[in-house]
């Protein structure tokens, strides 16, 4: 909870500082930058190891900002995650970023799951349904998770919609014991 809240702030400052032109170049950036500590545990221990100077984790990782496209302002943004000994924060900075992002060109981030993948026209039917209930434009990422048994599970943001059947029988369990 901390380190959401945490991240957020910082997505929040850097968001405020970009010019308008600069925000999906530094989505990719930070989005790449944070998917490479969570993929690699050498990366990792660089960024969070106390005997490895702020010099050499700052030329980490401005090599990997530049490599990934990333502009001064996200470079310098860097420099202070790593003054600030946040740098473990970038994956889920580059997460709030993102959402930030999207909430500027409105754009909302949705993410359904069922239990069996779904056809084509189905997920038509759900993004035209949500992208028409929402009233912007949706952005729907489809997976598939066999424990739901049957029904879907929609995210958006913090709102979870659960009509799966495992869902509905936790919620049974759940009300069946709380007396």
């Amino acid at each position: 909870m901390i380190k959401t809240a945490v991240a957020r702030r910082y997505a929040q400052a850097l968001f405020e500082l970009l010019d308008v032109s600069s925000i999906e170049q530094t989505r990719v950036a930070l989005t790449g930058l944070g998917q490479s500590i969570k993929d690699s545990h050498d990366l990792r221990h660089v960024v969070a190891s106390p005997a490895i100077g702020a010099e050499i984790k700052i030329a980490v990782l401005a090599e990997l900002g530049t490599r990934l496209g990333c502009p001064p302002l996200g470079k310098a943004f860097l420099v202070q995650l790593v003054k600030k000994n946040r740098v473990g924060f970038l994956p889920e900075i580059a997460v709030a970023f993102a959402k930030l992002a999207d909430a500027s060109k409105g754009i909302q981030q949705i993410t359904v799951s069922s239990a069996t993948p779904l056809p084509k026209t189905e997920k038509d039917r759900i993004s035209s349904g949500l992208r028409d209930m929402l009233k912007c434009q949706v952005d729907i990422t489809f997976h598939t998770d066999a424990l739901h048994l049957a029904g879907l599970q929609i995210h958006l943001g913090s709102t979870v919609v659960d009509s799966t059947v495992r869902g509905r029988l936790q919620a049974m369990q759940s009300l069946l014991t709380k007396e």
